[in-house]
């Protein structure tokens, strides 16, 4: 049956959204429970948002004669594409790996180094508010950025580090978890 109260616009928690953290950490079960320490947030993502893409590769299975008589799926692969908008010390750390990164605490100064190291698996939150005050927590358990896009710097917009997330199946052969609930207390 139809229901308009379900039809929902997603913008991220105040906290920001996005959020990473080791892969030995646990993972979120629910969308209610705060987050644990480790679990820090990544700061503002542009307008453009959360891309959310599963791609799967059939091969479909020819009979004598020329009938399809089954398609077995021979890939499956899950990203999330987002647009980091803040260049500070955890986001650059996500995008340019943790060892390549230096915040002096005391001043601020940031350094970063540009190798071919590879990056370091890591668990994924997104944290999305939608229509009808609830809360929707997509959790990553295991992913790592596999494309950085062009960084841009020109008058007017904001420097962005443009990424895409492969996600990989955890123990359970899950990539994601989404868990959606009424926001309470509010």
């Amino acid at each position: 049956m139809q229901d308009a109260q379900n039809v929902s616009v997603g913008k991220p928690t105040a906290a920001g959204g996005i959020f990473s953290g080791a892969t030995t950490m646990n993972p979120p079960v629910d969308a209610r429970s705060p987050l644990i320490e480790g679990i820090e947030s990544l700061g503002y993502v542009s307008e453009d948002g959360l891309t959310n893409t599963i791609e799967a590769d059939t091969e479909s299975i020819i009979a004598w004669g020329g009938d399809t008589v089954l398609t077995v799926r021979t890939s499956r692969a899950e990203t999330f594409a987002f647009t980091f908008i803040e260049t500070n010390g955890p986001v650059l750390k996500e995008v340019y790996g943790p060892s390549n990164v230096t915040v002096d605490e005391e001043t601020g100064d940031i350094a970063v180094l540009h190798n071919a190291k590879e990056l370091p698996s890591r668990l994924y939150v997104f944290e999305i508010v939608m229509t009808g005050n609830k809360v929707k927590r997509i959790v990553v358990p295991n992913a790592k950025i596999n494309e950085l896009g062009d960084v841009v710097y020109v008058d007017g917009e904001p420097i962005g580090y443009e990424v895409t997330l492969g996600a990989f199946p955890d123990a359970d052969g899950n990539t994601a978890y989404e868990y959606i609930a009424e926001i309470v207390g509010v």
